[in-house]
């Protein structure tokens, strides 16, 4: 049972990872409302009438409304949701890239919190903690048997409150406590160093509101490093996606001017459009254009993608421009697969309504819902092979996901899957401990990224020993 468990822990980041939208913020006054169906609303309010006279507990009236709003909108697709004034607050700081915390990228790692970077600048930087830290207790509390969640609201909080962890570091066999002030953190979604001479690395994590001018200061940096740059490697994997504009510009800043990075179709008429490697389609109203910074060599430098399962939405954006103007190779595994747009409609009493209003295309017609980018060259997660790819989540193994182009079950991904999870799980039961987790993105033992560097040098690339591909379906454009 514990290995399921655990099992079952590792295929959720598939799900996290389609979760995040592409999206668009608007505030649309409607100046006439459809005439609601008499019979159903009537049977909605018997129900509610039933249920607040009748059920063994008194029961609060906004709580049945606000749940069966919620009901509503979460039976249409994976990705519309209701946001009540909490996960409303919350969702805002994911997107915006802002909260109340310490400031660590973190993850978890033989049940404790291991530090995966510190985020420049903020109160864990400045109190030392450094990548491959464990956190063990957060104040008098063991992090043992929390779950991720769990360890961020404890060290999440309110502005100049005090946190304590008890940190352990493997590098110097020692346990030491850390007191940390609390105070906004500005994530970064953008990370890039110069992987050895001439070669760049820039991993993207997330399309926030600060992407785009990170990505510029990101690229500014790696150029003053090496104003002669031979190639650069630009990391989506993993990346669940976010704004569409971040999505757009990214594109453009690698694209010819003008181009079609994306278009959108819907039942809305503001919802049919085409998107352009142009500054009117990305840049924030009233704004400059935040890539007018960018090196011109940005245009041409050999340009590698990698991508992974974990690659979707705003990220297969990029992926699909990129490829279809044959700017870049995109080098990993088929991606998530999430072809469609939510609009974020803010509601009264701090709340919001996230809500799919169309599927978006390729600059070549591909509709890629439910079916994900295929990389121009597959590559392993390892040099032994794959560990966790056959197990992740993807879109088509959603709930109620919307259909893509003539999509069918894909009965040889399922069994590859099927089997994959029994093995996972007797190697667990056998062995009595976790999986090992795949190396860090970016550092010396990332292989995808090795094979990257090498299809840039001109050197042979080891791609996939056991390609897992979707059911193939047929490219359509939108209408």
């Amino acid at each position: 049972m514990g290995a399921k468990l655990k099992v079952a822990g590792i295929l959720a980041v598939g799900v996290v990872a389609g979760a995040l939208a592409t999206m668009q913020l608007q505030a649309v006054a409607r100046s006439a409302l459809a005439p609601l169906p008499l019979e159903e609303v009537q049977q909605l309010a018997a129900v509610f009438d039933r249920v607040k006279s009748e059920y063994v507990e008194p029961v609060d009236e906004k709580k049945l409304i606000s749940d069966a709003i919620a009901g509503m909108v979460a039976g249409l697709d994976p990705h519309s949701q209701y946001l009540d004034k909490k996960t409303w607050k919350e969702f805002r700081e994911a997107t915006g890239g802002k909260f109340v915390g310490i400031g660590i990228e973190m993850g978890m790692e033989d049940g404790l919190v291991k530090v995966v970077s510190p985020i420049e600048g903020s109160p864990a930087f400045r109190a030392g903690l450094k990548p491959g830290d464990f956190i063990t207790r957060i104040d008098e509390t063991p992090v043992k048997g929390m779950t991720v969640d769990q360890a961020v609201k404890r060290m999440r909080g309110d502005p100049n409150t005090k946190v304590v962890l008890t940190v352990f570091r493997k590098s110097e066999s020692r346990s030491f406590p850390v007191t940390i002030i609390r105070e906004e953190i500005r994530m970064q979604s953008v990370r890039a160093r110069m992987v050895e001479p001439g070669y760049g690395w820039l991993r993207v994590s997330q399309f926030q509101d600060r992407t785009v001018d990170d990505f510029v200061r990101k690229v500014e940096e790696l150029y003053k490093e090496d104003p002669k740059l031979k190639g650069l490697v630009l990391d989506l994997r993993n990346d669940p996606g976010g704004l569409l504009d971040g999505a757009v510009a990214l594109s453009a800043a690698f694209l010819p001017a003008d181009v079609v990075v994306v278009s959108t179709n819907g039942q809305l008429p503001e919802s049919r459009a085409t998107f352009r490697a142009s500054a009117e389609y990305y840049a924030r109203r009233g704004g400059a254009d935040p890539l007018r910074r960018l090196p011109a060599a940005l245009k041409s430098v050999p340009l590698v993608v990698l991508v992974n399962e974990g690659s979707a939405s705003a990220s297969e954006i990029v992926a699909g421009a990129l490829q279809d103007h044959k700017r870049a190779t995109i080098m990993g595994a088929q991606t998530f697969g999430k072809g469609s747009v939510q609009t974020i409609r803010p509601l009264p009493a701090d709340t919001a309504l996230k809500i799919t209003t169309a599927r978006y295309y390729t600059p070549s017609g591909r509709s890629i819902q439910a079916k994900g980018i295929e990389p121009d060259v597959w590559l392993d997660e390892t040099l032994e092979g794959n560990v966790f790819a056959a197990l992740r989540m993807r879109e088509a193994d959603l709930d109620k996901h919307l259909q893509g182009a003539d999509e069918a079950k894909d009965p040889v991904r399922e069994k590859a899957r099927e089997l994959a999870r029994t093995k996972l799980e007797e190697q667990m039961a056998r062995t009595k401990e976790p999986v090992k987790p795949l190396p860090e993105f970016g550092s010396a033992e990332d292989f995808p990224l090795q094979q990257a560097l090498n299809q840039l040098r001109g050197r042979p690339v080891l791609a996939s020993k056991t390609v897992e591909r979707r059911a193939e379906a047929p490219a359509t454009s939108a209408k």
